[in-house]
């Protein structure tokens, strides 16, 4: 991790950067866009964003992109990426103890 937190680009044997690869696009809104790179940075898996169609101009003015974000990570992560967004949510079972 840098100073500001957030995982470094990896580099490969030779020392230079790994190469990006495609993970997902990110459409809605900017709630959806933080969860998922929050959810990557919490994991320590450095992420590259894109705005596709004018979207760095939509996020200036309107504060996100309208058209989404494209999200790239490094081609040896892609595969924890990829099992981590696709994760399913199992609840604790303690919910149902308490509302009884």
């Amino acid at each position: 991790m840098n100073k500001n937190n957030k995982p470094q680009w990896p580099n490969d044997e030779n020392g230079e950067p790994v190469a990006p690869a495609y993970l997902t696009h990110i459409g809605g809104g900017p709630l959806d866009m933080e969860l998922t790179l929050n959810l990557l940075e919490a994991y320590g898996i450095a992420h590259v964003c894109e705005f596709p169609n004018n979207g760095l101009f939509g996020k200036l003015i309107l504060g996100h992109p309208p058209s989404g974000m494209e999200v790239y990570v490094p081609e040896t992560m892609l595969e924890d990426a990829q099992n981590l967004l696709n994760a399913d949510i199992i609840e604790d079972g303690n919910d149902d103890e308490e509302a009884e």
